[in-house]
């Protein structure tokens, strides 16, 4: 069965059609700044020459038809035409407590995610996006929607509830469901294989850093705490995301109405008000802390990509220096927070765009953990390549230090075969 499987990010679509159940990857492909005029599609050749072509996507849904054209477009594409494609399958982020497993797309599941935008506001118009392009065209095979909340289903009430009153987690299921569900799931086995160990008897520690951030806490093959809450703007800081604050920021920041003018336009949705608002409404304020806060917020080049940051900070830029601070400080912290909510830790997983191919933000969270028998080796860091899986640790680490390449596209695509396999 050949599986497309659609993993649309905040500001990146990657793609793959793979064939089950014998698991081969026919192609792959991930287009970048999606929603900026920098945008860009990476894909390669039956013949293996890799190609980057500049073209513009505003947005999602003009994402997935550039894909679609890409498959298919002579002397480039993989497959003759889009008949061959069986089944797609879709990384989604949020259904609330209404979803939290795999299921075949249909229209209740896509309400479910228009109804918790609120939760995942970066995302999951993203996915509904993709859903509806992907369905336009390829209607006639069954689509799965995979969610990233599922994995972080086996936490302790005590670690998902928020300390509110309990009427409002009943009334409206308010707590933290924890995101990034399949990478974390994906890494942690392929870490305990790596290692040749049991993956139900071992502490894990999973560090997906990328555009957006979880950290996640695996006790012996069950998560038992993950960074990311009720919505995926709570935990490290990240590309566009403040992460943990003071919640009362946001009185703080309602409160006040001597906002210039001219410093919240960009925040104001409604285009009417712009001339004469001088102070912010809720939205503004989720606008504030989900698209230009983060490592964008703070560095101050216009880009929340860590590349622009690194390259700023070389030329020494000090708000970009301390963006890169608070990412490696961050990551410490939960680190450390995780290990004692373990009770010990035997692995520490690092993944995702920024986790697997930049070398200073592993030196700068394992920096100081000696102490708990963290101890990673410098030339083993920086010499990974990008993309190499590998141990980075030296050997007489008590923890053991790895990288691991995520695949979050193999386990949607496993999920989907699976369920349509069944359904049939």
């Amino acid at each position: 069965m050949k599986i497309l499987v659609l993993n649309c990010g905040s500001s990146s679509l990657k793609y793959s059609l793979i064939e089950l159940p014998e698991y081969r990857v026919i192609t792959s492909g991930i287009e970048e700044r999606v929603g900026t005029a920098e945008s860009f599609i990476k894909f390669t050749t039956p013949a293996g020459e890799k190609i980057v072509e500049s073209v513009y996507i505003p947005d999602h849904t003009r994402g997935v038809e550039i894909i679609l054209d890409v498959l298919t477009r002579p002397e480039v594409g993989h497959i003759a035409s889009l008949s061959e494609i069986e089944a797609v399958g879709h990384r989604l982020v949020h259904g609330g407590e209404r979803i939290a497993t795999s299921v075949l797309i249909d229209e209740t599941v896509v309400e479910a995610l228009r109804e918790n935008i609120p939760l995942a506001p970066l995302h999951n118009p993203a996915n509904i996006m993709g859903i509806g392009a992907a369905k336009a065209v390829l209607g006639q095979v069954p689509h799965v929607g995979v969610f990233d909340t599922a994995f972080h289903q086996t936490m302790p009430k005590h670690a998902y509830m928020y300390a509110l009153p309990y009427a409002l987690y009943e009334k409206y299921g308010l707590r933290r469901y924890g995101f990034h569900g399949t990478s974390h799931d994906y890494v942690s086995h392929e870490a305990a294989k790596m290692l040749g160990v049991k993956y139900d008897e071992v502490k894990i520690v999973t560090a997906h850093v990328g555009s957006g951030a979880s950290i996640s806490a695996i006790d012996c093959g069950k998560c038992i705490d993950t960074s990311m809450g009720m919505t995926p703007a709570e935990g490290l800081v990240m590309g566009t995301r403040a992460g943990d604050i003071d919640s009362g920021v946001i009185e703080f920041l309602l409160s006040k109405q001597d906002f210039d003018n001219a410093e919240i336009q960009e925040y104001i949705q409604d285009k009417a008000e712009r001339d004469t608002r001088t102070s912010l409404k809720p939205e503004d304020v989720s606008f504030l802390l989900n698209k230009r806060s983060g490592l964008y917020g703070i560095a101050c080049i216009g880009s929340s990509d860590m590349r622009d940051i690194d390259s700023a900070a070389e030329k020494g830029n000090e708000h970009a220096k301390l963006a890169a601070d608070m990412l490696g400080y961050r990551v410490k912290k939960y680190i450390g927070a995780y290990a004692a909510a373990l009770g010990g830790l035997d692995i520490l997983v690092f993944t995702a765009g920024v986790g697997e191919n930049r070398s200073e933000l592993r030196t700068d969270a394992c920096s100081g953990l000696e102490y708990m028998g963290v101890k990673i080796d410098e030339s083993l860091n920086h010499s990974l390549a990008r993309g190499e899986a590998g141990v980075i640790s030296s050997p007489d680490s008590i923890v053991k230090v790895v990288v691991i390449p995520t695949d979050e596209e193999y386990m949607i695509a496993k999920d989907t075969y699976d369920i349509v396999t069944k359904s049939k």
